[in-house]
């Protein structure tokens, strides 16, 4: 996914200079393009969006030290771009809980703290490693799992949060709605980046 395998944060390539200067890669080197050729099949589409939206907010942190990274964006929110990757760490895992039933508890959340994904986000550089560990970790798990299931129209196995008794959902309902929480999230990642150090580009 175009990270180092020995650090906490992706690659410095990606913040070198480029042709374009609010810009972290030249076009041609995006590691987000040359996805899945024509012609592709529903799945094969759906995991490159999916992967695409991954590589963006792994692309909008990367460079920042743990206190850029912890920075929060206007009072009264406690959004961060750390916040938003903790908060990616819980999503993957909710993918995996409610399709298989997966034994795949909150880390970050707890009864006590509903977003301590967010609250949590402290400039510590500890903190920064253990999101990026697990944040790779959850997201080769729910690949994992995606890849186990043939059939984008089977049901899921654990519990639903929709609804008051919950609701049966499809493969192809939770990957959607994946892809819909990233690319929202991502349009976060946009703002908090830019208030950091006024990059704005891809």
């Amino acid at each position: 996914m175009g990270t180092s395998a020995d650090a906490g944060e992706p690659t410095a390539r990606w913040t070198e200079a480029t042709v374009f200067a609010d810009m972290w890669v030249d076009p041609d080197d995006d590691p987000r393009e040359g996805g899945p050729s024509a012609p592709v099949d529903e799945r094969a589409l759906l995991l490159d969006y999916l992967r695409y939206y991954r590589l963006t907010l792994e692309l909008k942190c990367s460079g920042l030290d743990a206190e850029q990274l912890a920075r929060r964006s206007v009072p009264p929110s406690t959004m961060s771009l750390l916040g938003l990757l903790r908060h990616a760490v819980e999503d993957e895992r909710h993918v995996r809980r409610v399709m298989t039933g997966a034994d795949a508890p909150r880390l970050y959340r707890t009864e006590q703290d509903r977003d301590g994904d967010w609250n949590g986000a402290v400039a510590d550089p500890a903190v920064v490693e253990d999101a990026w560990r697990r944040w790779r970790h959850e997201v080769a798990e729910t690949d994992r799992m995606v890849a186990s299931i043939a059939d984008l129209d089977a049901y899921n196995a654990g519990d639903s949060d929709l609804g008051p008794d919950g609701a049966d959902l499809t493969l192809r309902d939770l990957l959607l709605a994946h892809i819909v929480e990233y690319a929202r999230h991502c349009g976060h990642a946009d703002l908090l980046r830019e208030r950091v150090d006024g990059r704005v580009g891809q």
